[in-house]
């Protein structure tokens, strides 16, 4: 038994003894389907790298378009500033010119009150030199009188203190009771009556309402702001439903009784539920908002260009106020009409601050600032032809 045991092992060849037989034990042997494997995860990382390179450059592309697009939106907003800038030195320059036209105007004044003054002073010296003579002082002073209600006449419009010169010249010349004045009292009489018959202007009572105009402003609701606009008519109330009276059955014991509460029950849940419903709906309806707007730019203002709106709108009735003081009515209507389109482009005419603003600047539109002012020649002249053939 011990020899047939170890019969085998003897036929065994000895891994010690042969290194090359132990060599070939340790290395791997490579089959074909390895190398199909193999060559399988070489095509599915090219795969996922051809992946991955074209995710990188589809993320590139994109951020490429919105780099671009974000540089086009800058551009944009700066063009818009730039024109909204240009807009503000236009109406600067526009306030510069009509400053520089008032100081002009106002020039003129020092100069015609300069020219004033000098008569006051010859008018003074001709009381001296004429002391000696009621008549000619009378007549002297009613002249210079007459000569300065004119003036202010025709610088200022100042019609009232026109006739008040006027009669005071009439009461002088009625002290003396003499026939020979007689004319001028009807020259100065007829000069009264055109001055009468001129419509009256309420140049204060236009400047208070461009004042309030000027004012409200501030308040007024533009197409850009997201408050919602306060409706004008106030909505109306739904009627309050009853609920119906059951009547009560003679036979039945406590059902009428019983049917009421019921009744009342069901009326109250249905008033709820009506109430309710109505307050959704409001609430849905405040939600979106769909408006029709003639000027999409004007819900495009961000604040400042808002501010700068406002400021212009103000500019343009201030200028409108200097050009009815200084009764320019060309000037004064090309302001108002300006004001007009402003307010119809950048505010919401459908709020009632808007509404009555508009209601305001018409009934200011529709005043008349043309009056062909007379002039006092007609007193003057027949004072100084009097005058005249008196020293003769």
């Amino acid at each position: 038994m011990n020899e047939l045991q170890s019969s085998p092992d003897q036929n065994q060849p000895d891994a010690k003894a042969d290194p090359g037989l132990q060599a070939s034990m340790v290395l791997p042997s490579f089959t074909p389907s390895d190398n199909g494997v193999l060559k399988k995860r070489l095509r599915l990382l090219t795969f996922l790298i051809v992946v991955l390179a074209i995710v990188l450059v589809a993320q590139w592309w994109m951020s490429h378009a919105e780099i671009r697009g974000l540089r086009e939106e800058v551009a944009r907003r700066l063009q818009t500033g730039d024109v909204a800038n240009t807009e503000v030195k236009s109406v600067l320059k526009t306030v510069q010119e009509s400053t520089k036209e008032l100081q002009a105007k106002v020039t003129v004044l020092d100069s015609k009150q300069a020219e004033s003054q000098s008569q006051q002073l010859a008018l003074e010296q001709l009381y001296q030199d004429l002391s000696k003579n009621r008549d000619d002082w009378a007549l002297s002073e009613i002249e210079e009188v007459l000569s300065t209600a004119s003036q202010q006449l025709e610088l200022a419009g100042n019609v009232q203190g026109a006739l008040i010169a006027l009669q005071n010249a009439d009461k002088s010349l009625s002290r003396s009771d003499k026939p020979q004045f007689i004319a001028i009292r009807r020259a100065i009489a007829r000069d009264q009556d055109r001055l009468k018959a001129l419509p009256t202007v309420d140049v204060p009572g236009i400047a208070v309402r461009l004042d309030s105009i000027i004012g409200q402003i501030d308040n007024m609701p533009l197409l850009s702001d997201e408050k919602p606009v306060v409706s004008v008519t106030e909505p109306k109330k739904q009627p309050v439903r009853q609920a119906p009276k059951v009547a009560a059955k003679p036979n039945g014991k406590g059902q009428a009784a019983d049917a009421e509460p019921a009744n009342d029950w069901l009326a109250n849940a249905q008033d709820k539920w009506q109430s309710i419903s109505s307050e959704m709906w409001t609430e849905l309806k405040q939600l979106v908002r769909i408006r029709s707007v003639d000027t999409p730019d004007a819900l495009l203002l961000s604040p400042t260009q808002a501010y700068y709106a406002r400021e212009n709108l103000k500019l343009r009735l201030l200028n409108a106020r200097l050009a009815l003081l200084s009764r320019n009515e060309f000037a004064f209507r090309n302001d108002l009409s300006a004001a007009q389109d402003t307010i119809a482009k950048y505010f919401d005419t459908r709020a009632k601050q808007v509404q009555t603003t508009q209601a305001l600047l018409k009934q200011v539109q529709g005043s008349n600032l043309s009056i062909q002012m007379p002039t006092l020649s007609e007193s003057i002249n027949a004072v100084r032809n009097y005058k005249s053939r008196r020293v003769n």
